[in-house]
């Protein structure tokens, strides 16, 4: 009977796309207290200080770490991030995806330069980061991806944001299923509206109301709520493969 994956993730490299700031920061610096060896990944010159900051963070908890830019919407440059990753590790272990971008309008105001933004950074920068992964994971590895609890929403003015997310819950599925015989889990996570910089600039003070009411405690869902989930999910949690899992305090449910 083959060895079941481990559980530590001590010594054990790990990718985090879009981990200069908010949630992403703080899964490298809570994997590299566990020993993990981090890849922190940032987009933008713009970017760059945040990234170097949160490497120090994991330096500083007892990790590695090395920060790297990319624009993860250019095929070339995710595999130019693995390739560096394996050279830098010599392993990969997991692949935490983050990264992504919100514009909220009524459909009829889109524009195709919006659109076409909107799918490369949520559907298509998604989709080759989970093909490279895949390529590059160690067997009994993981590849996780961020998504949004509005993929089971019954609303308006999200239609790209969300509908460009929703293509990643079919690559979850498929990868999943082409990967059995390896070990390797693949799921989604799908955070509730998140009290970081990310959410408030496509909000108004009635739609941050609104969202607060839909949790249980009246409150928008925190990073350090999420994170816990993604540890378990790399770790104890890696039986559970192919599933999105709804992590938002009761804001959506399905």
């Amino acid at each position: 009977m083959p060895e079941r994956p481990g559980t530590s993730l001590n010594g054990k490299a790990v990718f985090v796309g879009g981990a200069s700031r908010n949630l992403g920061s703080l899964i490298c610096r809570t994997l590299a207290a566990d020993g993990a060896r981090l890849v922190v990944h940032y987009n933008s010159p713009s970017s760059k200080e945040g990234a170097e900051q949160t490497v120090e963070a994991c330096k500083a908890a007892g990790g590695e770490a090395f920060a790297i830019q990319a624009d993860l919407t250019r095929v070339p440059e995710v595999k130019r991030v693995f390739d560096e990753t394996l050279n830098a590790y010599g392993s990969l272990y997991a692949s935490v995806n983050t990264a992504g971008m919100v514009v909220k309008k009524p459909m009829v105001e889109i524009t195709e330069a919006e659109y076409d933004a909107m799918m490369a950074v949520n559907a298509k920068s998604a989709y080759f980061v989970m093909q490279e992964a895949a390529r590059r994971v160690e067997d009994g590895g993981k590849i996780l991806t961020v998504v949004t609890s509005l993929l089971a929403a019954f609303t308006g003015n999200y239609s790209i944001y969300a509908g460009a997310k929703a293509p990643v819950e079919d690559f979850t599925r498929a990868l999943a299923r082409e990967l059995f015989g390896r070990r390797i889990s693949v799921n989604n996570i799908a955070p509730g509206p998140m009290d970081t910089p990310f959410f408030y600039p496509a909000e108004d003070e009635d739609s941050i109301a609104y969202h607060k009411s839909s949790s249980m405690n009246g409150e928008l869902t925190k990073i350090e709520d999420i994170v816990p989930w993604v540890r378990f999910l790399l770790t104890d949690g890696w039986w559970a493969t192919g599933q999105t899992f709804f992590v938002n305090g009761g804001y959506t449910t399905r």
